[in-house]
């Protein structure tokens, strides 16, 4: 356990539970309305995991900041968990999606937008051959199938603690023997996941080989860094094991940057060199609406149109009557060319590192056994004292009793940061004077629990 005084927990919990009540007297009159025809009273039912008797309703948000229907303003550090990054309402975006949306959103049909948003996502990732979609999620699937389509091989390889949206191989991990079992709090798996996928420990080169050598994955589907469980990040040589073992065994590589996009413009496969065979992102691209796309090499590209009909290209499972809609183009062409830009990163790597160094630094001065894990835009911290290997070390250390007190802790005092794990994400406008304000904060948290 990360932190022993259960009792002195309780106690700091019942005291950030009266904060927020009396503070979101208004957020509380909505919620009780939404309760009559939303089960717990959200769109969602993942968002009933935030801390405190009820969520916070938004009333609007610009930048890096939103303010609440109690007219509470909050720095935002969870950002849409990744699907605002760029920050909310980027004027660029807006004006782009706003134009586009007074013309017509969606029309079955190319715009000019396509293939401009094409060739600067070919210019970031490396790969020349792009589709659209309306998620990441979406893009996953699709290349899963057409992985098993060009291979003819049934199974794919996921890392363990891994997240891709919501697709139905990744839902799985390793069980105590290490067998492949369903992830926990997994919802109507279809079929057990050892039907469909193998999973391996990331980091783990021998596990990876034993997978393939079965002859039976048809793609790796992989983050190149673990983000969802808490930041794991790869060990020395590990990429270029896991691009000299697909080409050995004849495995398609989908690196899914949906998350890492945070390490630069280009993500981590252009930060740190690295070779898929194809790309998956999402969240971040669109501006604010949903928008996916994904990848490929012109080999496999190749491979994937030679192997359709078009007869019947339109019930293959892939794509829907939504995907690479006008708007979400639009959407994509104005916020990779004029928001998230190479000079817009290096102030958000700026701004990471200085969140960093002011959780560390609280940390130290408490002698706390926790650790701080940066990845370019995004840092977090966990309750275990070296930075995890694998998934399933970070999903060791989790807490979620002290988690929920530490959010809810610094939702009290305006600052919002993901209900899933403690990471924070910075965006274009993000400021130095919002980093400093979660670090007085957090140091409050930590004095807390620990002085």
């Amino acid at each position: 356990m990360s932190y022993r005084d259960r009792e002195r927990l309780a106690e700091l919990w019942r005291v950030e539970v009266e904060l927020f009540e009396r503070a979101r007297s208004r957020s509380r009159e909505l919620f009780t309305e939404a309760t009559r025809y939303l089960p717990d009273g959200v769109p969602m039912l993942w968002m009933a995991k935030w801390p405190g008797p009820w969520p916070v309703y938004v009333e609007s948000a610009a930048g890096a900041h939103f303010r609440d229907v109690d007219g509470i303003d909050h720095v935002d550090l969870c950002l849409g968990d990744t699907g605002a990054m760029c920050g909310h309402a980027p004027p660029a975006s807006v004006a782009a999606i706003s134009a586009q949306l007074s013309r017509g959103s969606t029309f079955m049909l190319p715009t000019a937008d396509a293939a401009a948003a094409a060739a600067l996502l070919a210019e970031r990732f490396g790969v020349p051959s792009w589709q659209f979609s309306l998620s990441a999620t979406d893009a996953n699937r699709s290349l899963i199938r057409y992985a098993r389509q060009v291979t003819g091989r049934p199974k794919i390889v996921v890392h363990d603690y891994c997240y891709h949206g919501t697709v139905d191989e990744a839902y799985a991990t390793l069980g105590p023997d290490g067998e492949v079992v369903e992830r926990r709090g997994t919802i109507g798996a279809p079929v057990p996941p050892s039907l469909t996928t193998a999973v391996v420990p990331f980091n783990d080169v021998q596990a990876l080989e034993a997978a393939f050598a079965t002859g039976e994955i048809a793609a790796m589907l992989m983050e190149p860094a673990l983000t969802n469980i808490g930041i794991v990040l790869p060990a020395p040589g590990y990429h270029q094991a896991v691009r000299e073992l697909c080409t050995r065994y004849g495995v398609i590589l989908i690196i899914d940057e949906t998350h890492t996009l945070c390490a630069g413009p280009g993500g981590m496969i252009a930060r740190d060199g690295l070779d898929p065979d194809a790309v998956v992102v999402g969240k971040s691209i669109g501006g604010g609406i949903p928008a996916g796309a994904y990848g490929m090499t012109a080999s496999f590209a190749a491979l994937v149109r030679s192997s359709l009909d078009l007869e019947d290209i339109d019930v293959g499972g892939v794509g829907g009557t939504l995907a690479g809609n006008a708007l979400s183009l639009a959407g994509i062409r104005a916020t990779l060319s004029e928001v998230l830009t190479a000079a817009a990163f290096e102030g958000m790597i700026d701004r990471a590192t200085e969140w960093t160094v002011g959780v560390q630094a609280a940390f130290d001065e408490f002698d706390v056994p926790w650790q701080v894990t940066q990845l370019g835009a995004r840092s977090e911290y966990s309750f275990r004292s070296s930075p995890p290997r694998d998934g399933a070390e970070a999903a060791a250390a989790d807490d979620f009793e002290l988690q929920q007190y530490l959010h809810l802790h610094a939702l009290n005092r305006g600052i919002l940061i993901t209900p899933f794990h403690n990471m924070a994400l910075m965006s274009p406008a993000t400021t130095a004077a919002d980093v400093e304000r979660h670090t007085v904060a957090f140091r409050e948290a930590i004095v807390s629990l620990f002085a």
